[in-house]
């Protein structure tokens, strides 16, 4: 693995269409450049000291360091804390270019290798489980521990896959169409009403804000597009990824109207390494509905395997 300098990027904001795209997180932003995976902004609190840990987001039309936000709040001050934007999103390269699992999973294992430098901790949310999952197969030295939030790839349903999912994205990237679609997905109604399904009493207005202004930056359209059309998804993922994974593994769900759970009883029943925590009542963004006690399961997992 080849990987360039790691570059300190000043504090600002990018800007495009009249749109400001602050900084997600208070506290420093740098940026590795990767040669697998392209410029990856992250921001960083090490002031404490302890076993490092990295937050990893979503994948939909509009993610960004910015979901993990409530948890990296919390544990600046107990330990060394991480939150990269991934490929194609936040501050990172939102270049166009091939989006896959691959190329997520690589960008994490750089980050850990270059960035962290040292066994972490992993937390992942949602489609981010998967390149998570991924890898700490490939680098498992590098993974201490993983915690899964609302994870992916559990769902005895069927997604677009090869061929399908190839025709599927030619069509959504149509001259004409690819910007149109995004734009819609991307108003303000629209990212009110897919939030609002996770918050019933009313979604957080900067959650809104934020995402509406990473969605409308250069190139914001590439890599959701290759998410829409089923390409980021790792088929039979149960089998393929976590089955796999020799780490210890939490994962913390309720309801999600995006995903089901379908497999995970039986591969926890099958896999001691793996546990469960259901924070309810939560919609799929536990880190936010529930903050205080998904950061509380989170603690009495580590301290079951070690002295954080």
């Amino acid at each position: 693995m080849s990987i360039t300098s790691v570059l300190p990027l000043s504090n600002g904001c990018l800007a495009a269409r009249g749109v400001d795209l602050p900084e997600a997180l208070a506290a420093p932003r740098r940026v590795l450049n990767s040669r697998r995976a392209g410029p990856l902004s992250y921001y960083a609190d090490n002031q404490a000291s302890g076993r490092p840990l990295v937050l990893i987001h979503s994948i939909n039309a509009a993610p960004s360091a910015f979901e993990m936000k409530p948890l990296f709040d919390h544990f600046r001050a107990q330990r060394p804390v991480f939150a990269p934007d991934l490929p194609g999103f936040g501050f990172s390269d939102r270049s166009d270019r091939r989006y896959s699992p691959e190329l997520f999973a690589h960008a994490i294992q750089d980050f850990l290798a270059e960035v962290v430098r040292e066994p972490a901790d992993l937390v992942a949310f949602s489609l981010g489980t998967e390149f998570a999952a991924r890898a700490a197969l490939e680098s498992p030295a590098a993974v201490t521990t993983l915690v899964l939030l609302s994870p992916t790839g559990f769902s005895k349903r069927s997604l677009p896959t090869g061929e399908l999912s190839q025709r599927v994205h030619r069509v959504l990237s149509l001259r004409g169409l690819s910007q149109g679609l995004f734009t819609m997905l991307t108003s303000r109604p629209s990212i009110r009403y897919f939030l609002g399904q996770a918050f019933p009493g009313g979604t957080p207005p900067e959650m809104v804000e934020y995402a509406y202004a990473t969605a409308h930056q250069p190139g914001a359209r590439f890599a959701p597009l290759y998410f829409l059309s089923g390409q980021l998804f790792t088929p039979q993922a149960t089998d393929v990824l976590y089955a796999r994974l020799t780490q210890p593994v939490l994962v913390i769900h309720d309801r999600d109207p995006n995903v089901t759970f379908d497999r995970l009883p039986d591969l926890v029943a099958s896999h001691p390494n793996w546990r469960v925590e259901r924070i309810t009542p939560s919609h799929g963004i536990p880190q936010w509905e529930r903050t205080a006690d998904t950061a509380a399961a989170m603690a009495r997992f580590w301290e079951t395997h070690f002295s954080v």
